[in-house]
């Protein structure tokens, strides 16, 4: 009898609470703690924040890692026992080595053992394909992506938390291929949970992958189901959307009023029992307001942990109040979680041995990735002539120009500055985490063209696409003139490129598949197969340190611009 008093004593106590507070007419708070775009980040990183005692300066420290996660998530489950842990999508996916060599396996076993409740899907949990993400949820060994990475920490058992995404649909159907929404009972209360990842993932993710998926509009597959959440005497609802915006308000500020890009107008068209909006996608830090209703995003990488607290009326089972924080996951500060501390050093003990070794000195400290007015950048000047280095042997395809997306230019190189001016095969793969391979094709300078063109095709102001171009090439665009009609004279060693000429062209294989909708590169003709991207990185850094001219910070206006803003 003690052993089933002792069982059902928790819930007796929460039922006690509840009836409390129902009896006192006072709301109960729930606390939401969320992140965002985590790509397996388990390490922490360096991060700018204010500097607390003059809040015009700024200052670096290290933040993130989920040893110092772990143990904030603790101290604020300890704060309120009314505490649910959240996912706003990009857990996974363009992740560094100690992650990635291990399938992501090691991020998402951290979570679990935070206890993550849900998590939003995002654009990169789809990097390799839908049966890699089922096993990511489910769990399994050879049926993974690639199974000699898989389940070197043992037995991988999936995801203990579900991913969610109202708006991706199985197109042989046209249901959901993942639960809409999930409800979870905390305190007594029930909120659901309702997730959506961004309609424009099959632009950004490898097509093939994706095959037979339909992404819809966020705002209208979540009030599609809002009926049905509300129809199980739920009131309580906060969207988890991988999608964003911007802010230029601090972090921390609270109640900002500047939010801008796609997340504003998918909030404006959401059903009103939607209380909060937990956001992602375009790593940054705010906490502001739509309309009155509450949007919120943590940075990315686990610097950040957004901190909500819900005040809920028991009688009507609704939100009341939404205020929230976004608190510094500071790794100075935060001790150490022991059973983190110990996964991150089983999963460094495979990787560490991999990332360490010195692949080439730089002639600087650092190569960023930072892009001038026009769009062109240092690294990405780098990593285009790599590619074309790797591929201009008729050999190997003959190619004659490289065009890199700059989305798949993930940090500086290496992505903090080397003092002695070295990069390592982790600093080369955190930069370029994706594996693909080049791909040479044939394109008419009228294609060429036209692609150069459909780097303006994003309707969201500020965020044009600007490809990366090998020594050689050059180009100028006018900001002001009209959509097709930006890109004025476009020149190849000197001479004018010729509408009908062809040329080889080499691009990595999720462009070549029409990626960030590049979808000229599908047209490309007499395809042959290259490296992998990382590779003719890295051979093209020996190659340059071998010849006595180690590879430093190019800028040579292959890329301008006229009438910028």
């Amino acid at each position: 009898m003690r052993r089933v008093w002792m069982a059902v004593l928790p819930l007796f106590l929460a039922l006690v609470a509840l009836v409390f507070v129902l009896g006192q007419g006072q709301t109960l708070t729930v606390t939401v703690l969320a992140i965002n775009d985590l790509h397996g980040a388990l390490l922490p990183q360096n991060f700018s924040v204010p500097d607390p005692n003059d809040r015009s300066r700024r200052v670096s420290i290290q933040a993130g890692g989920v040893e110092a996660l772990a143990t904030l998530v603790k101290e604020m489950r300890a704060r309120n026992p009314h505490t649910v842990f959240v996912g706003a999508g990009d857990l996974i996916g363009a992740t560094p080595l100690i992650s990635a060599l291990l399938a992501d396996e090691p991020t998402i076993m951290a979570l679990n053992r935070m206890g993550m409740a849900v998590s939003a899907l995002g654009n990169h949990e789809f990097d390799k394909g839908l049966k890699e993400l089922q096993r990511i949820q489910r769990g399994g060994c050879q049926e993974a992506y690639d199974p000699s990475r898989a389940c070197r920490l043992g037995t991988y058992e999936g995801a203990r938390f579900p991913y969610i995404a109202a708006n991706v649909l199985d197109r042989a159907t046209g249901r959901p291929l993942f639960p809409p929404y999930v409800v979870q009972r905390v305190g007594g209360v029930e909120v659901a949970f309702v997730g959506a990842v961004l309609r424009g993932t099959p632009s950004i993710v490898p097509p093939s992958g994706i095959a037979g998926l339909d992404f819809t509009d966020e705002a209208e597959a979540i009030n599609r189901v809002i009926p049905e959440i509300r129809a199980r005497g739920v009131e309580a609802i906060v969207a988890l959307v991988h999608e964003g915006g911007f802010a230029r308000e601090p972090f921390d500020e609270p109640n900002c009023t500047s939010l801008s890009g796609p997340i504003v107008d998918i909030v404006r068209r959401l059903d009103r029992a939607v209380d909060v909006v937990v956001s992602g996608h375009t790593h940054r830090g705010y906490l502001c307001r739509v309309d009155g209703r509450l949007v919120t995003q943590a940075d990315a990488n686990g610097r950040l942990l957004t901190q909500i607290d819900l005040s809920i009326d028991p009688r009507t089972r609704d939100v009341v109040a939404a205020r929230a924080a976004n608190l510094v996951v500071d790794a100075a500060r935060l001790a150490k979680d022991p059973e983190m501390t110990a996964l991150v050093n089983q999963a460094r003990a495979i990787a560490d041995p991999i990332a360490n070794q010195p692949v080439a000195r730089l002639a600087v400290e650092q190569i960023r990735r930072e892009a001038s007015p026009a769009g062109e950048s240092a690294l990405g000047n780098l990593i285009a002539d790599a590619q074309l280095a790797a591929t201009r042997d008729p050999a190997k395809g003959g190619a004659v120009v490289a065009f890199m997306n700059p989305g798949g230019i993930r940090a500086d190189l290496p992505p903090n500055p080397s003092p002695n001016r070295t990069v390592t095969y982790g600093d080369l793969f955190t930069v370029q985490p994706f594996g693909n391979t080049l791909v040479v094709m044939t394109l008419t300078g009228t294609q060429i063209r036209a692609l150069l063109e459909q780097q303006f095709d994003n309707p969201e102001p500020g965020r044009n696409r600007i490809l990366q171009v090998s020594q050689g090439f050059s180009y100028t665009w006018d900001a002001r003139r009209p959509k097709g009609e930006r890109v004025l004279s476009i020149r190849l060693n000197g001479q004018e490129l010729l509408p009908d000429g062809r040329y080889r062209v080499t691009v990595n294989s999720f462009l070549a598949e029409g990626g960030d909708n590049f979808t000229v590169l599908r047209e490309g003709t007499e395809r042959v197969g290259g490296p992998l991207d990382l590779d003719a990185l890295q051979a093209y850094l020996q190659a340059m340190e071998a010849a006595g001219r180690p590879a430093g910070s190019l800028l040579e206006n292959r890329i301008s611009a006229v009438n910028l803003p």
